[in-house]
């Protein structure tokens, strides 16, 4: 039985846990209260989806021998887990709120899609790091530092349908779950925060290599990293200034994730350095 559990099939399983939560959640959204049983159903959904995906990520990083980000495929998945580790930090700010939801259909959309694009996951990575721990840490903390983004983009989204729903009085329905602008703009605010920081933290670490090898890293991967930072620190500049708040901010914040998901692409293509190997199906 435990020889079946392979790498994919424990992927598999943990999205679609994520998908029965998601699932879950909407059902509850058809009452006018949902209960704090439901609540509960959701969250252990999650949680299970959190650890099979992290048990199969763990499957293979060992195989890979160091943390497994050798593909589009991975790369994604760990954005996923990412995610939903901040939304288990945060989640607890917004008790009873739609921010379970939201994170389940996020992480089930994400690991669905990669799990269903063979493309993405033909070859990975050998030794991707060299043994290099502290290449891996640059690694880690850049791939995670998207999985605070990509929290940040559903709660900018939250902040969006928050703001709509006031301007036009509807405030039942879906919208009488939804966290306070107050809230949601505090947490955007330090979702931001965080997730420049980590990602400055992790190009810190990875310049402190380059600058030892320039060829390490092709220019394109260089520049569209550094751009990403670029973006995420003058939206935080402007946020902290004043100058970008409430729906412009969101809208920036949602936007502006998307452009980074599009970069994974780039950013993945031109790994080098390393043996592509075929993955067994």
């Amino acid at each position: 039985m435990l020889s079946l559990l392979t790498d994919r099939t424990l992927l598999w399983l943990g999205a679609l846990l994520y998908l029965a939560g998601f699932l879950t959640g909407l059902v509850a959204l058809t009452k006018r209260q949902p209960s704090a049983g439901q609540r509960t159903i959701l969250n252990l959904f999650l949680v299970g989806g959190w650890g099979f995906q992290m048990a199969g990520l763990y499957v293979r990083g060992l195989a890979g021998g160091g943390c497994p980000l050798g593909n589009t495929f991975e790369i994604v998945q760990f954005v996923a887990w990412s995610a939903m580790v901040m939304y288990f930090f945060v989640g607890t700010i917004f008790r009873g709120s739609l921010l379970g939801l939201f994170t389940a259909g996020y992480a089930a959309a994400l690991g669905l899609v990669s799990l269903l694009i063979p493309h993405w996951d033909l070859v990975r990575g050998q030794k991707l790091f060299g043994n290099n721990p502290w290449i891996e840490v640059h690694a880690a903390l850049a791939v995670f530092s998207y999985g605070v983004f990509g929290l940040l983009a559903l709660t900018s989204l939250m902040q969006l349908l928050q703001n709509w729903s006031l301007k036009n009085k509807r405030l039942n329905g879906l919208f009488w779950f939804l966290p306070s602008v107050v809230q949601l703009e505090q947490i955007n605010y330090r979702l931001v925060l965080l997730g420049v920081t980590l990602l400055t933290i992790s190009l810190g670490v990875g310049a402190s290599w380059w600058v030892r090898n320039t060829e390490s890293v092709h220019l394109p991967k260089l520049l569209v990293t550094v751009s990403v930072w670029l973006c995420y620190f003058v939206v935080l500049l402007l946020r902290w200034r004043g100058r970008l708040v409430s729906v412009r901010f969101a809208w920036v914040c949602l936007v502006l994730f998307c452009v980074a998901l599009l970069s994974l692409g780039p950013v993945n293509s031109n790994r080098h350095g390393y043996k592509p190997v075929a993955r067994s199906r």
